[in-house]
């Protein structure tokens, strides 16, 4: 977490010497180059690798059907609502395992989202530009995610489905926005990785679950502080140089990104409700507009709105629209304040 923490304090404070990425031009030693070289070091200091950090074949992470360790807790929407709660003991387990498993699967998606967007961003960085650098290291840690979210899919539960159709079909042209808008991708980015961090911490404050998945959370977690660090200090430092219009632009977008890309991430699809026996009316009351719905998604974006009131993003003119789609609320004190986000 250190070098998000200095992330978080280094940029905003630094001379503007980027200005698109194929303009970038080295003039010393400055705090954003500073933050991503800690970025670049601490990807090469403390790594994973998805089939030797992981303990797939251990007797103690064993996989199994039955083990009453699937079963969802109170943080988790779905595991707090009284339609989960009344369920039989071998029901609970089999939803739990399905929804559990359901997340790596859409989080492996996600990955290879930016994967493809990612190779698109450094084939526009010129020589000598740090974030060519480190963004490479992100990249060869999220093939690493992606190969143990999609391992664990495979031995919880190949059933499931992941994200919905629409996106699946969507992630070849929203991809493109990596060449084409860096800003919106790093958007686009947030939207996805800070809806999964926040489950995952969530999950990790209550003591995990089984202990697999427990393992992979840890590792994810750890590698993802640096990559949401980095999409924070990318667009710390490059949005304020955009134009008005283009930052207007941005502050009415960004909100509508973030609400799609939370729901494609944390609302089962049709197919996987329907596998999971999850009545429609349930499905709104978990993830609708019921207020507790509505808190827990407020809750996702308090970093964002920290990052996008720093940035000049959300203001008067475009904070209508993150009413709009519901993710407006308190920004955050702090990276990765618990979750108490008020209306």
């Amino acid at each position: 977490m250190a070098p998000v923490t200095l992330a978080k304090r280094a940029i905003g404070r630094g001379v503007r010497t980027a200005g698109a990425v194929g303009r970038f031009r080295p003039q010393g030693q400055r705090p954003y180059e500073e933050t991503l070289r800690m970025l670049s070091e601490a990807s090469v200091d403390r790594c994973f690798n998805a089939f030797k950090d992981v303990p797939w074949d251990d007797p103690a992470y064993a996989v199994t059907a039955d083990d009453e360790r699937w079963i969802l807790p109170n943080v988790d929407p779905l595991g707090a609502h009284p339609w989960y709660q009344a369920l039989p003991r071998e029901r609970q387990i089999e939803v739990g395992r399905h929804r559990l498993a359901l997340i790596t699967k859409i989080g492996s998606q996600f990955e290879q989202l930016l994967l493809q967007g990612g190779s698109g961003f450094l084939l526009r960085t010129v020589n000598r530009n740090p974030e060519f650098r480190y963004f490479m290291h992100e990249l060869t840690e999220e093939t690493h995610h992606i190969q143990m979210f999609q391992e664990f899919t495979n031995r919880v539960c190949p059933e499931v489905t992941g994200a919905p159709r629409w996106l699946i079909n969507a992630i070849p042209l929203v991809a493109q926005l990596g060449w084409l808008s860096p800003t919106m991708f790093f958007t686009i980015i947030l939207a996805g990785e800070e809806p999964i961090d926040h489950v995952q911490k969530d999950l990790m404050r209550r003591g995990g679950n089984h202990p697999l998945l427990s393992r992979i959370m840890q590792i994810h977690i750890a590698e993802e502080a640096r990559h949401i660090g980095f999409a924070h200090a990318w667009l710390e430092h490059h949005v304020p140089r955009r134009g008005a219009l283009a930052r207007a632009w941005l502050g009415i977008m960004w909100p509508m990104s973030l609400r799609l890309g939370s729901d494609a991430i944390l609302v089962p699809s049709k197919a996987d409700r329907e596998l999971m026996g999850i009545p429609a009316h349930v499905a709104e009351e978990v993830w609708g507009n019921d207020p507790a719905a509505a808190k827990f998604r407020r809750d996702l974006f308090s970093d964002v709105r920290m990052l996008a009131d720093e940035i000049g993003i959300r203001s008067p003119l475009t904070r209508w629209a993150w009413r709009l789609w519901g993710v407006d609320g308190r920004p955050a004190r702090f990276r990765a304040e618990p979750s108490n986000a008020a209306a």
